[in-house]
């Protein structure tokens, strides 16, 4: 980051106002912060800068606010007084920014009537981080700056040591790995699909294919993919990155409710189920997430997961294959959803699941996000009886 203190102040407000129009408006992180660094006029270096600031200090929103509010007589300051001050502390304390450039460049971003307040509290929250490099948190919690619902919710599901390990590991920002045609997709939903393994002309089902990584990988390997969507903003998502990827005619986009299929029953060699889901495993890419899933969403996905994958097995052949992912680790949204399956298709065969860095779990595998640094995912393969053998194997 440039260290003119004009320039550092400038940094300063610009994450300050998208981190007010995220807690204030309920604005998405990745879709604030890309339009007001393209209304500033920052170089690349502070435009990075930016986006660590907005992410981390979005992430760590719960710790921050713990960290401010012991210095503050009444919690109930300005939203813009709340971003500053949350800024501020993730600069000192995550960042380990000097204090008196975390301070002074912070209350220059802040409006003259909140200077006083800031200026007081961050040389406070820096007094007592100097004494104490590690601060005495009061629970995992706010260490690690999660709901606690969250936190109780996977420590029941995982166990405290692997659950604190996959918070842990969320909290870093996401690797960037990019596919040789150049999408950029995580490793894990890739290794989804090369675990389908699907051959070239095979007809695959994609049902909630937006924004249309898996379904373009399958295509790139030959697949003949129709990719369904229910939202037409997101289809669209689809057909853009088919275009860009040369795909056009290996992928045919849909827009249709996975739970009432717009196809011929028993007509596809295998489908693809990434359903939506809590996305509590793909935490580190969505900073914001964390603060918007309530407990209830986790039943209510578990419950439209199961019609979703009862709907898909309607499409498949004798023989075919139906891969149900998620980027999830709830045990409502993998093994619930499998013991659904089970009790209702005892017919269908389980095939084997991936090896490490995938582990076993039920009758399928779970990847933590600190297996492999990768988003967390459950994946679960199951062929229906008939003749012939399941895609590419």
């Amino acid at each position: 980051m440039n260290d003119r203190p004009d320039i550092g102040s400038e940094v300063r407000r610009v994450a300050a106002a998208a981190l007010v129009r995220i807690d204030r408006d309920g604005a998405y992180a990745n879709l604030v912060l890309p339009r007001a660094l393209a209304r500033s006029r920052l170089g690349d270096r502070d435009r990075g800068f930016v986006t660590e600031l907005v992410y981390g200090t979005t992430r760590m929103r719960r710790a921050c606010d713990w960290l401010v509010d012991r210095h503050l007589h009444d919690p109930a300051v300005p939203v813009e007084a709340r971003a500053l001050l949350r800024l501020g502390a993730y600069q000192l304390v995550f960042l380990d920014t000097p204090a008196h450039a975390a301070v002074a460049a912070t209350v220059g971003a802040a409006p003259r009537r909140l200077r006083g307040l800031v200026n007081a509290v961050l040389r406070k929250v820096a007094g007592a981080h100097a004494a104490q490099r590690l601060p005495s948190w009061p629970d995992d919690a706010t260490r690690l700056s999660y709901p606690d619902w969250l936190v109780e919710r996977l420590t029941t599901d995982l166990g405290a040591t692997e659950a604190l390990a996959a918070l842990e590991t969320m909290n870093r920002a996401a690797t960037v790995t990019e596919r040789d045609d150049g999408y950029i997709q995580d490793r894990g939903s890739q290794w989804v699909v090369d675990h389908l393994a699907v051959g070239p002309g095979e007809r695959v089902l994609d049902v909630c294919a937006a924004p249309g990584g898996k379904a373009t990988l399958l295509a790139s390997r030959g697949a003949d993919v129709t990719a369904l969507e229910l939202h037409p903003s997101r289809a669209r998502l689809i057909v853009a990155n088919t275009q860009r990827l040369g795909l056009r005619g290996g992928v045919h986009t849909v827009v249709a409710d996975g739970q009432a299929l717009p196809v011929a029953a028993a007509s596809a060699d295998a489908v693809l189920l990434d359903a939506p889901c809590s996305g509590l495993g793909s935490l580190r890419r969505r900073p914001d997430a964390r603060w918007r899933v309530e407990a209830a969403d986790v039943e209510r996905l578990g419950a439209l997961q199961i019609g979703l994958a009862r709907a898909a097995l309607g499409a498949l052949r004798p023989g075919g294959v139906l891969a149900y992912s998620v980027c999830t680790l709830t045990a409502a949204e993998t093994l619930g959803v499998d013991d659904a399956l089970a009790a209702t298709h005892p017919e269908l065969e389980v095939l084997p699941a991936p090896g490490p860095p995938w582990r076993p779990h039920g009758r399928g595998a779970l990847l933590t996000p600190q297996a492999a640094d990768t988003d967390g995912m459950y994946l679960l393969v199951l062929h229906t009886p008939g003749p012939g053998t399941s895609p590419g194997r």
